[in-house]
């Protein structure tokens, strides 16, 4: 199976959207960075469909679909915490979490990751969170105030924490 198939070069692209999206959102380029997190969205559904579609699912496009999201949504938190949106201990535990999910799926060595329904939940929130301080300048609509997406940055760490603790504790059920 070709590696740089199309699947995985849209996985791929959200990992390189990275850099510019930090540098977009230090610099307050809400527009631009919302049309990028639009392009980000489309191609993470995108990506999956296509992949199961022509039968070009993988282990290896697992991988780097679901690790292209966690580089750029950590990305995007990271940002977004250095303006003071969300508290710096969530894009690390993101970094943590995909880590300790890598790694117990033994991704790495070729294995199929294994999802579990508070991480996907977690993942899709990671992009809620990130997508409240770029798109509300956009739209004109400030739905969450500054302090409530902190908060709900905070619960996030809880629930990312309890996920990994969940994880953990199956690992260790198996062995």
């Amino acid at each position: 199976m070709n590696k740089f198939n199309l699947p995985n070069l849209l996985s791929i692209s959200r990992a390189l959207l990275a850099p510019l999206s930090a540098y977009l959102i230090v610099h307050s380029e809400w527009q631009m960075m919302a049309w990028i997190l639009v392009i980000a969205i489309v191609t993470d559904l995108a990506d999956g469909q296509i992949a199961r579609r022509w039968q070009q699912t993988s282990p290896l496009g697992g991988f780097l679909d679901h690790g292209s999201d966690a580089l750029l949504v950590a990305t995007l938190l990271a940002a977004e915490a250095y303006l003071g949106f969300v508290t710096p201990v969530l894009p690390i535990l993101v970094i943590a979490a995909f880590s300790q999910y890598t790694w117990d799926s033994k991704a790495l060595a070729g294995k199929p990751l294994r999802a579990s329904r508070l991480g996907r939940y977690n993942g899709i929130a990671y992009f809620v969170v990130a997508g409240f301080p770029i798109l509300q300048p956009v739209v004109g609509l400030e739905v969450l105030s500054k302090q409530q997406i902190i908060w709900f940055s905070w619960l996030m760490v809880a629930t990312t924490l309890i996920s990994m603790l969940d994880r953990g504790y199956a690992l260790y059920r198996i062995r």
